[in-house]
Formats: C-alpha cells, sequence, structure tokens
C-alpha cells in the first residue's frame, strides 16, 4: 500500500520516517496531477504546499488546533490528510468541494474562497479560545503573500497584535503570486526577505568569530544578539512585522519539510502571535506548471498530464471579446484607463496592459482600494475600467455608493463570470450585484447578450462621465449571435410571435438569458399563445420604452441570472408600478440562498430557469388570466 493511502487522520503523519515522509510528498504531487487533470481545479498551488501541509498536520493537533487556509484553494492536499482521497468528483456536483468545506469535515472551517479574509478568523477563533479558556489550543493561518496585498488582512494584522497571549500562527506562504506575480510595496518587502540569508550569516559569523576571543568575544557576541532587532533591519528588512509587535521566524524553505517543522514547532511553543515566513514555488515538481510564466497552472481545465495540454481547446468566450475590445477603446481614447485586483489574466487585462503598461493598474487584492482609486482618477481627468469577477465587486460596495456613486464619478465596472458559474460553488456564483447594485442611485447596468452588444455596449458605458456603468456578463463560451429586429428606445425587439389573439405575453431576456426568452417565446407560440421578445440592454435603471411596451401586453414575464429578490424583473415590476401600468409580471431569477457546486446546466434545472419550466408557468398565467371573471364594479 502507497504511504498516502495510509494516512486516514493527520494523526497518521506523525508515525512516519522521514524516507516516509519524503515518499509520501512524492506520490501526493503524482496524484494532484493524476486526479486534477480529469476534473480540473487549482493545480500550481497545491502542488507548492505539499511539503508545508505534512509539516502543520505534524506539528499542529486539527481540529483541536484549528487551521484556517486563504484562499481555500490551496486546501487539497489538507483533504487528502483529514480523509478525503476522492477526486474523481472535484468540484462537482457530490464530489469533493474544490475549497474547504464545513459539510465534508471538521478539519474544514473556513469556505468563502475570498482573499484576505483568514487573518480576521483567525483573530476572532483565538479571542474565543482566550475567553473561554481553551489555553491548550492553537490557530493557524495560512495566508498566500497575494492575501496580504488586501487592506483586511492589515487590519486583523493590527489586532492580532494586541493580542500578545493568543496563541496564533499566520504561515505566510510565499510564492510571489496570487494567480500572477504579486505585486505593490508588501511584494516588494517580501522580496528583501525571500532574497537574504545575510542576517543568519551575520549571527553565525559573531557566534563562531566573536566567541573565540573568550570573555570580551562572548560579551561583544551576546550584544550583538541582544541587539537583534537593529541587526535585522539592516541585513534583512523584516520590521514590518516586528514593528506591529508580532515576532518573525524565517523566511523558510517551503519545501524542506524538517526546516519548516523546527519553525512551526517554535511558534507554536512562543505563545504569542509569530509570524512564519515559507517561501515555496507554486506548481513544484510538475515540470509543466514550473514552466507556465503566467500563473504556474494556478487554475487548470482538464489536461492531458503528460503534455500539460488541454484536452479540449477553449471556445471563444465573453472575457477575449471584452480583452480585444479594451484595447481598441484604448487607442481610440487616451484617457481610458484600466485597473485590476491581482486578476490582469483571467479578467481579460493582459493586451491592454503590454499595449499601454503606463494605463494599467494592478492594485493586488483589494478591490475596495480599487473602486475608491477608480473615483480619484475619473476626478483627474481620466476615464477607468475596472474589471473584476462579479463575485468579488461585493467586496467594494460602499465604495461604489459612498465614492463613485455619490461624487457622480465616471468609472465603468466590467464584471467577469457574471450569475451562476456553478463549479466553484457558493463564493464564487456572481449573483448578486444585480440586486446589490440596484440600491445605488444613478448607476446604470448593461447585460450584453452576445459579441457584439458587448462590444457596444462597452462603448456606450465608457461614453458616460457623469456617473458610474457596469457591464456584466456570464462565464465561458460564447452564445451565437442574436439578431434584434427592431430597437425602440433602446430596447433590442429579438422577436415577435402572432398567437390566436394579439401579441399577449412579453418576455424580457437579461443578457445570457436572450436565447432562453427566445426558447420561451416560441414554446407558447405552439400554444397559440402570442409573445414579443425583448433584449433591455441597459437594464438598470428601467428604460420607460420598456414600461409602454409592458402595456401593449397582458403579462411580462422576466428572465435573468441574478437574484430574483430586488433583482431586474423586480424593478420593471416596480417601475411599472410608478407608472400605473396594471400588468401583471412573472419574474424568473435566482433563489436567495448559497448555491452549491454543479454545472451551469445543473444549476439552471434545479432553479427553474429552463425555457420549458418558464414556458409552462406563463402559459398557466396566461390560461389563469383568461378564465378568471371581469371585475365588477
Amino acid at each position: 500500500m502507497s504511504v498516502l493511502h495510509r494516512i486516514k487522520r493527520p494523526a497518521d503523519l506523525r508515525s512516519l520516517s522521514p524516507d516516509e515522509l519524503d515518499d509520501l510528498a512524492a506520490e501526493v504531487r503524482t496524484f494532484l496531477v493524476s486526479s486534477v487533470s480529469r476534473t480540473g481545479g487549482h493545480l500550481g498551488p497545491n502542488l507548492g504546499v505539499v511539503e508545508l501541509t505534512i509539516a502543520l498536520h505534524r506539528v499542529f493537533d486539527s481540529p483541536s488546533d484549528t487551521i484556517v487556509f486563504d484562499t481555500g484553494h490551496q486546501s487539497y492536499v489538507h483533504k487528502l490528510f483529514t480523509g478525503r482521497q476522492d477526486f474523481s468528483g472535484l468540484r462537482q456536483r457530490g464530489g469533493v468541494s474544490g475549497y474547504p468545506s464545513r459539510a465534508e469535515s471538521d478539519h474544514d472551517v473556513v469556505e468563502n474562497s475570498h482573499a484576505s479574509t483568514a487573518l480576521s478568523w483567525a483573530d476572532g477563533i483565538a479571542r474565543a479560545h482566550k475567553l473561554q479558556g481553551r489555553s491548550d489550543r492553537h490557530v493557524v493561518a495560512v495566508v498566500g503573500d497575494g492575501s496580504l496585498t488586501g487592506g483586511m488582512a492589515w487590519e486583523a494584522l493590527n489586532n492580532i497584535a494586541a493580542g500578545q497571549d493568543r496563541r496564533l500562527v499566520i504561515v505566510v506562504n510565499d510564492n510571489g503570486r496570487s494567480y500572477a506575480p504579486t505585486i505593490g510595496g508588501v511584494a516588494r518587502h517580501l522580496d528583501d526577505l525571500r532574497a537574504t540569508d545575510r542576517y543568519e550569516r551575520v549571527l553565525t559569523w559573531g557566534k563562531t568569530t566573536l566567541q573565540r576571543g573568550g570573555r570580551p568575544g562572548r560579551f561583544a557576541f551576546d550584544a550583538l544578539h541582544g541587539l537583534k532587532k537593529g541587526v535585522k533591519d539592516v541585513v534583512a528588512p523584516q520590521g514590518l512585522f516586528e514593528d506591529l509587535g508580532i515576532k518573525y521566524l524565517g523566511p523558510v524553505d517551503g519545501h524542506d519539510r524538517a526546516a519548516l517543522e523546527h519553525a512551526l514547532t517554535r511558534a507554536r511553543d512562543f505563545g504569542g502571535p509569530v509570524i512564519v515566513h515559507a517561501i515555496t514555488e507554486k506548481g513544484r515538481g510538475y515540470v509543466h506548471a514550473e514552466s507556465d510564466a503566467a500563473d504556474r497552472f494556478h487554475a487548470v481545465g482538464a489536461i492531458h498530464p503528460e503534455t500539460g495540454l488541454p484536452i479540449a481547446p477553449a471556445r471563444f468566450g465573453w472575457t477575449s471579446v471584452f480583452a480585444d475590445e479594451i484595447v481598441a477603446i484604448g487607442r481610440q481614447h487616451r484617457h481610458v484607463v484600466t485597473l485590476t485586483a491581482a486578476m490582469l489574466a483571467p479578467v481579460g487585462l493582459v493586451r491592454f496592459a503590454e499595449e499601454f503598461p503606463d494605463r494599467t493598474f494592478d492594485v493586488g487584492i483589494a478591490e475596495q482600494h480599487a473602486v475608491t482609486s477608480a473615483a480619484g482618477l475619473a476626478y483627474g481627468g481620466l476615464h477607468p475600467v475596472f474589471a473584476v469577477y462579479a463575485t468579488f465587486l461585493n467586496r467594494g460596495f460602499d465604495q461604489i455608493l459612498m465614492d463613485v456613486a455619490l461624487h457622480k464619478a465616471g468609472v465603468t465596472f466590467v464584471l467577469d463570470r457574471a450569475g451562476i458559474t456553478g463549479d466553484d460553488g457558493a463564493s464564487h456564483n456572481g449573483m448578486w450585484d444585480l440586486a446589490l447594485l440596484r440600491l445605488v442611485p444613478g448607476i446604470r447596468v448593461a447585460a450584453p447578450r452576445d459579441e457584439s452588444t458587448l462590444r457596444e455596449e462597452l462603448r456606450e458605458a465608457v461614453a458616460v462621465d457623469d456617473g458610474p456603468t457596469v457591464v456584466r456578463y456570464p462565464k465561458g463560451a460564447l452564445p451565437d449571435p442574436i439578431l434584434a429586429v427592431q430597437r425602440i428606445g433602446g430596447i433590442d425587439v429579438l422577436a415577435r410571435h402572432v398567437g390566436d389573439g394579439d401579441s399577449r405575453v412579453l418576455v424580457v431576456g437579461v443578457g445570457a438569458f436572450a436565447g432562453t426568452a427566445l426558447q420561451v417565446a416560441e414554446a407558447l407560440a405552439a400554444q397559440g399563445i402570442g409573445s414579443t421578445v425583448v433584449d433591455p440592454r441597459w437594464v438598470l435603471p428601467v428604460s420607460p420604452a420598456l414600461v409602454e411596451l409592458a402595456k401593449a401586453h397582458g403579462l411580462v414575464v422576466t428572465v435573468e441570472d441574478g437574484l430574483l429578490d430586488n433583482g431586474v424583473g423586480d424593478a420593471i415590476r416596480s417601475g411599472m408600478a410608478r407608472a400605473g401600468v396594471n400588468v401583471p409580471v412573472q419574474a424568473h431569477g435566482l433563489p436567495t440562498d448559497f448555491l452549491g457546486q454543479a454545472t451551469r446546466a445543473q444549476v439552471v434545472a434545479e432553479v427553474g430557469l429552463r425555457a420549458q419550466d418558464i414556458a409552462r408557468d406563463a402559459a398557466a398565467a396566461v390560461a389563469h388570466t383568461e378564465s378568471s371573471p371581469a371585475p365588477s364594479f
């Protein structure tokens, strides 16, 4: 039996010999490449934390000791050591989650895969242990260096430093990257620490040289050692951490298990907050990941493990269209600049950055800062375009409201992966944006349905300079083009179906659900029910032209991949009511719930957003209306 298959719980690691531990590390890497290549997932980060995870579970006693991962995509190895070695359904419905999951194991604590939060979790858990007298328990936060670019991490460090009697260990997993290479002042500081062993060499010199000089030499060495803070500031600038009042250990080779165990043991036994700085290599041990300069195979789809190449080539997708169009816009408009929060490649800004490096700003994992910095750029006469995953825009909501909208700043937010994303689970579905943004005065939100409307609406958005604009689109491949038959007041009419009587149903398809709206209309037509299908293009605020169209119909049906509560359908209903249009609205969207991992198609079926589901409900509403007696007055 392989060493890995003998590990059923973390305690099993403590009985292994050094040779067995080396074999285990090799087996884990082989397992990861073999398994993740079949399902897709976060490969590079986990290849980089094999020895670190072994050391963590040999030194600490999970789940009595709490281990929190930031972000959770570096937790695959942890799963293997805590009873979860079936990765055949990784990131699929019913399979192992791609992030920590409380439903899977009591060794998992924080499910949210949004970065820079683990230190706050650790601070709270350690405070709870202290207040409830659990003095034998430790809290360990494993934090990527990219997460330290987020301001929330530093807010937490400020508070952690105040609790000198709390047993809290911060492991900085420093591979110089989040998705792409980590940027900013923190990254430069970590580079200094990563690149020097001068401090240790100075102390070694002192110990071997000065102590030869008898009592005077020993006195000189003691003085030097007593002034270690000053020495460290000169030869290894780690004062950034120790000035906060947090003990610092490192840098440590993150692939030297014995050195890691020694450092972690010292940190565990210190009795107060300690930072252990581990230097790791993302993608370690897999040549194709190590040679991938872009992101070291941070996240991959299904690949051929022998070559690292995709099994199926990716279709031209929404992000690629944005990447192409924003470069064209940049060439025509010198005042257009772009921002990203440590995701230059995933959101499609690489080409813009290559052509306009001085007009591209990667702020690190700091969405709040990005939004307010964009407001400042707008005040300075530029038009910033902040490209971000829809789920991460939640983190900057207050800044959108109070810094951008309140000041009528001309900022464009481009929301990638809006709506249902599926396999990354609850924290990555970009389903909250429409309901949140509806609360923002003056904001204008576009939801393109295909390639041409994305290009068109992006250009319309960057032309607005008196308030915020948003362009949102889903994850994945583009649909076939959907041509309009007419444009009325900025609204695209996609189809008209004449039924047995007049056109009775207005079907409103929001963004990626325009195609579904057309299918709904066809299903209604098969039952003799007439309809008009429209794409509002700009879905918030509700267009007066859409309200006028609703007047001519007996039922309005809306379909969107945002929240049903406070979503676009809800906004249309409210807009009609304010205008005195008394036409029923049947809205279809996502429930206010956390949706588990599944494919997009599975989620659509589960929540009733298939065309046949919507058409059935619409036909039933039409039949009910026809059978209801006329009101008497």
